[in-house]
Parts: C-alpha cells; sequence; structure tokens
C-alpha cells in the first residue's frame, strides 16, 4: 500500500509538472483546432430559421446573470430614449449652434455617449415615417459641438446632401437596433442579446430548441456576429460591377441587409475596400485603421485571425469589458503569451522584450502592438487603437508616408524622429529581414506632410 501510494504520489508529482510546463495557450486548443466549414455554410439552427424576434427581457427570464452584464454594457446604451430618461443626453445644449437645424425637445433618440453623441429626430423622408440626424454632434472628447454631415460617407451619391433628408433606416439602424437588420422592425433600440443570438421566440418557448451560439462553431466564423458591425463594408450590391451607387438612390445600406447571427455573413456584407500600399478615407496604407468601428477590417488581415483567436477571446461578449477605455493591462495579453513558449515572446523577461523599464508605458503591449491610429471624428483626439497586432516598425511608417504618431515608437518619443527612432530598433538587434527592406524603400521615398 505504501508503495501504491508513493506511486500515486510521484504521478500526480509528474501531471502537475508537465501542466506548469504547457503553453499558456493550450486550454485554447480545442478551439484552435476546430475544422473550419468555410464562410458560405450556413450555421444558424434549423428550428430558428422559423423564430422571431422577441426581445431582452423575455431572455433575462432564464439567463439573468447575462443580461445583468450586458445591461451594464455600452451596447445595451446605444440607442437611448431621451423621453424615458432625459439624463442620457451628455450633450450641452445651452452653447448648440445656432445654425442647427434641431432642437433637444425634437429629438426622440441619443446615438452613443461614449467618444461622440448624435441625435435622432422622427421625420417623413422619401414617403415614409423615419429618422433623421441632427446636423451637429456632441463630441464628448473635446467636450464641443462639431457639425455632423452624414451623407459624405461613401454613400455620398445615393442621397441628398441635407441632414433633414438623410434616413436613419438605411445608414444606421440595422446596427444600433436589434431586429431592423433582417426584419426592417425596430424591435429592440439597443444591440441586444438576439443580434449576436439571432431572433429567440422559438428558444423562449423551449429551451432545448438550439439557438445560435458563436463560441461553439468555426473560430473563422465565431468573429462573424462583431464582424456585421465592427467591420466597415460597402452595400453587398455594389459586388455587381454593373452597379454604382448612384443607382442606389435613397437605398445605399451602411450594414449587412438580411443578416442573422449564424448565417454566412459573406453572402451579405461587402467589405470596405482595401488595397495595400494605398491610403483611403478608412485605412492608412499600411491597413491601420483611421476610423473607429474598423476591428474587423483590420484583425483579419492580423496572424491571431488566421490562427483562430476569436473576439471574445480578449472581450467577454456580454460585459464588454477589456476596451481602450479600460484596458486590462498585459495580463490579457499574458493569458496566452508567456515568456519562451512557443508564440512568445521569445525572450527571457520583460524588459529584454521590450527594452523599457518593466513598470513603464514602453512596456505595455497594446502601447506598441495596438497603438492608437485613429480617430472617432475627424476633430477628435487620436484614441482608436489598432487590431492589427505586428508591430509596425518606425520604417514602416514613414514608407507609406504617415503621420508619425501613428507609430507606437514615436508616440511617446515625439523629441525623436522616426529614422533615429529606426536606428535604435536597428542597434538592440530587433529588426527584421522584411524590416530592412522596408527601411530602405523610406529612405527612397518623399515624406508626406500631413
Amino acid at each position: 500500500m505504501k508503495k501504491i501510494g508513493l506511486t500515486i504520489l510521484l504521478l500526480v508529482a509528474i501531471a502537475l509538472l508537465v501542466y506548469l510546463n504547457l503553453p499558456k495557450i493550450t486550454p485554447y486548443y480545442t478551439q484552435l483546432t476546430k475544422p473550419r466549414v468555410g464562410l458560405n455554410v450556413d450555421l444558424q439552427p434549423e428550428a430558428q430559421k422559423e423564430a422571431h424576434f422577441v426581445g431582452s427581457t423575455t431572455c433575462k427570464k432564464c439567463h439573468e446573470e447575462q443580461y445583468r452584464d450586458w445591461k451594464n454594457s455600452m451596447h445595451s446604451k446605444m440607442i437611448q430614449d431621451i423621453r424615458k430618461d432625459p439624463s442620457v443626453v451628455v450633450a450641452d445644449f445651452s452653447k448648440l449652434p445656432d445654425d442647427a437645424d434641431f432642437t433637444l425637445k425634437e429629438a426622440v433618440y441619443t446615438i452613443g455617449s461614449k467618444f461622440k453623441q448624435r441625435y435622432m429626430i422622427p421625420a417623413v423622408i422619401d414617403g415614409k415615417e423615419d429618422f433623421r440626424l441632427g446636423n451637429y454632434q456632441w463630441n464628448t472628447q473635446t467636450h464641443k459641438w462639431q457639425h455632423f454631415k452624414p451623407y459624405k460617407y461613401w454613400y455620398s451619391d445615393a442621397y441628398p446632401h441635407d441632414n433633414r433628408h438623410f434616413p436613419t433606416s438605411t445608414t444606421c439602424d440595422g446596427c444600433h437596433f436589434t431586429g431592423f437588420m433582417s426584419t426592417g422592425k425596430r424591435v429592440e433600440p439597443a444591440i441586444a442579446c438576439e443580434s449576436c443570438h439571432g431572433p429567440g421566440s422559438k428558444h423562449a418557448e423551449d429551451p432545448d430548441s438550439p439557438i445560435y451560439k458563436a463560441s461553439v462553431a468555426d473560430p473563422i466564423r465565431t468573429d462573424e456576429v462583431c464582424l456585421q458591425c465592427h467591420m466597415r463594408n460597402r452595400d453587398k450590391r455594389l459586388a455587381d460591377t454593373n452597379v454604382t451607387v448612384k443607382d442606389l438612390w435613397m437605398q445605399a445600406t451602411d450594414y449587412p441587409t438580411g443578416y442573422e447571427a449564424g448565417k454566412p455573413l459573406v453572402d451579405y456584407k461587402l467589405p470596405a475596400p482595401y488595397m495595400p500600399g494605398k491610403e483611403t478615407k478608412e485605412f492608412w496604407p499600411n491597413g491601420m485603421a483611421k476610423k473607429n468601428r474598423t476591428q474587423g477590417n483590420e484583425f483579419i488581415h492580423d496572424a491571431m485571425y488566421a490562427h483562430g483567436i476569436t473576439c471574445i477571446n480578449c472581450h467577454n461578449p456580454h460585459k464588454l469589458d477589456n476596451t481602450a477605455q479600460k484596458p486590462q493591462g498585459n495580463a490579457a495579453c499574458m493569458k496566452c503569451h508567456s515568456f519562451g513558449s512557443v508564440i512568445g515572446p521569445h525572450q527571457a523577461t520583460l524588459e529584454a522584450h521590450t527594452r523599457h523599464k518593466a513598470d513603464s508605458k514602453g512596456s505595455l503591449c497594446i502601447e506598441c502592438h495596438m497603438p492608437k491610429t485613429g480617430r472617432h471624428t475627424g476633430k477628435s483626439p487620436l484614441t482608436v487603437r489598432t487590431h492589427r497586432f505586428a508591430f509596425f516598425y518606425p520604417a514602416q511608417t514613414e514608407a507609406y508616408g504617415m503621420p508619425p504618431e501613428t507609430n507606437a515608437c514615436y508616440a511617446c518619443h515625439k523629441e525623436k524622429s522616426l529614422r533615429s527612432l529606426q536606428a535604435d530598433l536597428e542597434r538592440w538587434g530587433m529588426v527584421r529581414w522584411d524590416q530592412m527592406e522596408m527601411h530602405d524603400k523610406a529612405l527612397q521615398l518623399p515624406k508626406k506632410k500631413y
């Protein structure tokens, strides 16, 4: 018996030793190795196809914890009814400019509040009851009113250049009102449960009746519930080269019309175009975001996406934690990445990896791998963090003619030039062959001023 006890103790010790030495990515092994089904397969349960939207209060009856987390998240507050709660207005209407085409009394809903807030006003547009947006928005980052002309986006040729004749139904409501994207009805003024799980009436009647759960899907497809809105797009009809934006007069939609969670998003969404090396209104030449809501456009070009890491590995989908305003710090990244592991960092210590003191800003993962590259409005500060997680060298920023402040190194070391910062990295032995090639390219190109 004594020998058996010692044997069991030894086996436990060996198992513990093996466990402690396993890469931190190990718990995600099942997820990362799931069979890839492709973008075109319909994953929505058959029983759910006959369901209709019922609203989040119905979900609350059985899922109180998830409902509570969601209710405290920003998704539940994307659209807020001013009549029910006037306190949701964050703007100073006493300073509303004289040429504003709306008043607080006319506004029914607020859109957003975290970075900016816009106001929805009832209107009859193109013979239909709809909503329009005021010609001013409140910038919460600068605490100022600023002009807002929504018709200046990619669909500028599809709408009158007048906010009073610009409908929210085709441009905003699909992402901001649950149910509207597929039914054309504003079921719930929020990004609620069924925006990510699909219509829930059948599941509410019978809990055994399946509802779409993205976390158990092919990881490439898991992201689609986020990409339906967090990926800038074009009207899917523009995939036909014979169709122009002008052909979509008063119809161009800025969301994937008809999509429901689980269905193949590729059938409904046409991503905003990006050509490597070319700058657009939405992307810098290296593919980094110039605007908010481009996380998906960036992420699909990253190695983590290709290997099966998903949005919900970093963000709790109900709490919506780990945000740009309240990041969880290095612990969020170290869930998978550990020193000496197969996925790096490939140094023994944090200071060896970053060449900065361990308790400094330069040793925060997001400062180097998710620098601030975009703005929420043209007059906002750089606060949108990129979701291209590869480190972009100063030479790349210069070669692509990008503003130096979008570079992670320059963001902290503005007293130096991009070339001197690149030289530091080369001196430290932290530059690869591809970066040396980019450095050579940077030296050959004329500087672009912003």
